[in-house]
């Protein structure tokens, strides 16, 4: 009888905090939401900021740029400011940071103070970004992790999705300042949850006070602002400037570990890198990201002038991605939680390669069906591999360390996103001969030579995160036999 009544109270406290661990997942899906919202909805309203600030491209491109410069600049500095002083005070602020600048962008009277705002904004979502991922492993138990990094992954590729017809269909009724006030009362919702639901630090948990590492952030900073900006300013067109940032992004890189290594309390511990598993993970994370990014930079050009679908029937097909990796993340989740991530990861890189291979083929006589059905493969695969991998990387890193490696984790996707938009853009533009015929005018074959080659590559590099993931498996495999 009295276990029976113990287990009966084991129970009952059990079912508090499930409840709870519910409401913060809730409020963790939100904040992703609302930092994926950001980044795809301003660049459909990138036309009427032209018109309604009688600004050039180049320069209405700064809305877009600042937000994503902000967040790959400051993500692992925001995780590390977390992992010192705490994850709750520091995400709320972030929510709190990131609605403010909402505000702001809504009603800036001039280009320039948008500008400035989207930055801000940006500072915001990078605190977001960098711990939604380290929450996780807080208010989840471990055999629920994998589900918990699907519903992330879901929210992130329903905010990609939702941002451009969302953000078309506020323009139309109201204006471009629409999609930026949408974010105020999500971002209210999303702090009000977390309030309620995410846990205080554990005041017997150990405290890292060490100090702030002001001249490490700084160098990280600037030196991947140079990265950043040589990859994305003439839009895949490498001139001096390019070059001269690349140069400097490279030394900004040695000088980096030369403080990191000197410092008592570094930005990021290099020792950590000689984890193979961390390692191997960041770096496929962003071969998969420059991987992906062909999708989104190639793709329209194949359907509009390979397939010569119109403008309404390139967004419909376009969409077909998204929503698979939305529908996946899910599944992909629980096939984590099931069969382990470490196995999810290498099948997921499977499917990864077997999509690009499929979409190299790019035969133009098999129409619609032949996009749809190898980006149905290569976006499961994608899913599966994003969930698995960050629940392999977050389960396995020490509770002072989360902000940091979650920061690392969105850092080398976000290296990947640029890379791969100004990386794979060239090489579609070299293999189709666009600069002889001016991409208004590149024919059916063309478009489909540019397609082939293009994820011909992408294959590769598949295959090369695969061979990654194979030896890093294995070389975790024997370590942990060693130590039984």
């Amino acid at each position: 009888m009295a276990i029976t009544e113990q287990n009966r109270d084991g129970r009952a406290s059990a079912l508090p905090r499930m409840q709870s661990a519910r409401w913060a997942l809730a409020s963790l899906s939100l904040a992703t939401l609302l930092s994926s919202l950001g980044t795809s909805i301003a660049s459909v309203g990138l036309p009427s900021l032209m018109q309604n600030f009688g600004a050039s491209f180049q320069s209405v491109q700064w809305v877009v740029l600042a937000y994503l410069l902000a967040i790959t600049t400051l993500i692992v500095s925001a995780g590390r400011l977390a992992d010192m002083f705490g994850r709750r005070p520091l995400l709320l602020g972030g929510i709190a940071l990131f609605t403010s600048a909402s505000v702001l962008c809504g009603l800036a009277p001039t280009l320039w103070l948008l500008i400035a705002a989207r930055a801000v904004q940006g500072l915001g979502a990078a605190l977001m970004m960098a711990l939604t991922l380290a929450f996780v492993a807080e208010t989840v138990s471990k055999d629920r992790t994998g589900s918990a990094m699907g519903l992330l992954g879901a929210m992130s590729a329903i905010g990609t999705t939702l941002g451009p017809s969302l953000g078309g269909l506020l323009i139309a009724s109201f204006g471009w300042r629409a999609i930026f006030l949408v974010n105020v009362p999500l971002g209210v919702l999303t702090f009000a949850l977390a309030w309620r639901a995410l846990p205080a630090r554990n005041k017997t948990a150990q405290v890292d006070r060490g100090t702030f590492d002001v001249m490490g952030t700084a160098l990280l900073a600037l030196t991947l602002a140079a990265y950043a900006l040589a990859m994305t300013l003439g839009r895949g067109n490498f001139g001096a400037l390019n070059i001269s940032l690349l140069v400097a992004a490279g030394i900004g890189v040695f000088l980096f570990a030369a403080v990191q290594a000197r410092v008592k309390n570094p930005l990021i511990q290099l020792a950590s890198f000689r984890d193979l598993q961390l390692s191997a993970s960041l770096v496929m994370s962003l071969i998969v990201a420059t991987v992906m990014m062909a999708t989104l930079v190639v793709a329209p050009f194949y359907l509009s002038r390979g397939l010569g679908l119109d403008a309404a029937m390139v967004g419909a097909v376009l969409s077909t991605g998204p929503l698979v990796s939305t529908l996946s993340a899910l599944v992909a989740g629980r096939l984590t939680d099931r069969f382990g991530a470490h196995r999810m990861v290498i099948a997921g890189l499977l499917g990864l390669a077997t999509g690009t291979f499929l979409l190299s083929l790019a035969m133009l006589r098999l129409g619609i069906a032949g996009y749809v059905v190898p980006i149905t493969v290569t976006c499961i695969g994608y899913a599966l591999f994003q969930t698995s991998n960050n629940a392999a990387v977050m389960t396995g890193v020490d509770a002072g360390q989360r902000g940091v490696v979650s920061g690392l984790l969105n850092l080398a996707r976000n290296l990947g996103l640029i890379t791969g938009a100004s990386l794979m853009g060239a090489i579609f533009a070299v293999a189709s001969a666009e600069g002889h015929l001016g991409i208004g005018l590149l024919s059916s074959e063309a478009a489909a030579r540019g397609m082939q080659v293009t994820f011909q590559t992408a294959t590769v590099l598949a295959l090369v995160a695969l061979l990654l993931a194979l030896v890093s498996t294995r070389a975790v495999g024997r370590a942990e036999s060693r130590v039984s």
